[in-house]
């Protein structure tokens, strides 16, 4: 009987433990930019860290984790490296909601793009490309990245006019 009640115990910690891994990301607050902020997310998003909205530094981003992909662009010589946040992951990480995003560039272009997008092919939020920080003068200090050449059935008009560069702000509706 006890050996019975200690697997049963095991079995119930071992549940336990998966349950607790299950619980999204998004139940964890997030912290505030201690740097300059370089991106604004508002809209159907549960986590903040600046009222309604969430703001991110560099470090912020860094620690939802690092996505590379290496791709052709209309605007670079060759397949550049890119490194940043997947959207999936940052989306996820504050509980949005919505059906689309509206991407805002510094210059007030604005794009709309279907979530769907990055939950079907793997979409960065670009910092870093060639290991060098992406500065205003080079598409930064964030560009959405497409890996186009992984999936050619986004080297289309329409999924380039989603490369936004210099974006500062993400609007999930």
């Amino acid at each position: 009987m006890s050996v019975l009640r200690s697997t049963i115990g095991a079995f119930v910690g071992a549940a336990v433990l998966v349950a607790l891994a299950a619980v999204p990301a998004l139940a964890q607050p997030l912290a505030k930019p201690k740097e300059r902020t370089l991106l604004e997310v508002t809209g159907k998003i549960k986590v903040t860290n600046d009222g309604d909205k969430a703001a991110f530094d560099l470090a912020l981003l860094e620690s939802i984790g690092v996505a590379k992909t290496k791709t052709s662009t209309a605007w670079t010589e060759g397949q550049p490296q890119f490194e940043g946040v997947s959207l999936k992951a940052l989306l996820e990480r504050l509980g949005a909601s919505g059906d689309a995003v509206i991407a805002v560039a510094l210059n007030d272009y604005k794009v709309e793009i279907p979530i769907a997008d990055f939950q079907r092919y793997p979409v960065i939020l670009a910092y870093r490309m060639n290991g060098e920080l992406l500065r205003v003068r080079e598409k930064g200090p964030l560009w959405i990245i497409y890996p186009q050449d992984d999936f050619p059935a986004l080297k289309t008009k329409e999924t380039q006019s989603k490369w936004v560069w210099q974006v500062k702000e993400l609007r999930v509706k």
